[in-house]
């Protein structure tokens, strides 16, 4: 019959927990599997499913029980970092929805909101073509296998420890934000530009002939303008979007371990 003692089940259990904790925490905010039309039993068995592969090639787990004030410590570390790492990946998302929000406002579209059950909340139709676009790039490029492999890595740059993370991981991904939403913004220039001198000729049109009714005609055509340019303009959008997507895949190799200072 077969024995097993304490000390063998609290090393698996080690072994596994710590490790899903990340899992699972970065994959309730990232893209694709934390989408809330993914139901949540399916997300936490996919992020079991891949504890339990990854965990014989993580590095050593430190020997402390998980229910002891140090592993307790731990366990609130992993959440936070695996959150750290998913949010990041969530921040790229969000500048092309921002970019998308941008048009169209620009546009007149922004009473056209729809329910997103991503965001659990509403967000207008030309935001939601633009994420929807971005998580199509996302899936195309192999880039969703990318960040579970970049997970699994960062068991390597940012170990599980009972020492604290440091500021460092926090303060890059708070400067990656910055970066990222300057992005966004520049996704919706081209669009904004070309409406601006839209609304402009427009208003020149009716200081020129006061009888034109400028609401019947002046909505169609920054509607028309609007759509023609994000016609022409997403060709041209899908690499520096896939690139934005690989900084951000990228972001957790360059996590450290750091005491608080």
């Amino acid at each position: 019959m077969l024995e097993f003692s304490s000390a063998q089940l609290n090393a698996w259990m080690v072994m596994l927990l710590w490790p899903a904790t990340r899992i699972l925490a970065t994959m309730s905010v990232a893209p694709l599997f934390g989408h809330g039309n993914i139901p949540t039993t399916v997300k936490i068995g996919l992020g079991l499913m891949l504890s339990v592969a990854v965990a014989p090639a993580l590095p050593p787990m430190p020997d402390i029980a998980p229910f002891s004030g140090d592993g307790v410590f731990i366990l609130v570390q992993q959440i936070l970092i695996g959150l750290a790492i998913g949010f990041a990946m969530k921040l790229t998302f969000n500048a092309i929805e921002l970019a998308g929000e941008l048009a169209a406002l620009t546009m007149g579209l922004s009473f056209a909101t729809f329910y997103d059950p991503n965001s659990q909340s509403e967000a207008s139709s030309v935001s939601q073509l633009f994420g929807w676009l971005a998580l199509m790039v996302f899936v195309s490029s192999n880039l969703h296998l990318a960040l579970l492999a970049s997970l699994t890595d960062s068991f390597s740059t940012l170990p599980v420890s009972p020492l604290p993370v440091g500021t460092g991981p926090f303060k890059l991904i708070a400067a990656y934000g910055g970066k990222i939403f300057a992005l966004g913004l520049q996704f919706a220039l081209p669009i904004i530009a070309s409406l601006l001198v839209t609304n402009l000729a427009l208003g020149l049109l009716t200081k020129a002939a006061p009888q034109l009714n400028l609401f019947g005609i002046g909505f169609p055509i920054t509607l028309g303008v609007g759509f023609l340019m994000i016609s022409l303009v997403l060709p041209y959008l899908t690499q520096p979007l896939l690139n934005a997507i690989e900084q951000a895949v990228q972001l957790p190799a360059q996590f450290s371990l750091a005491p608080v200072r």
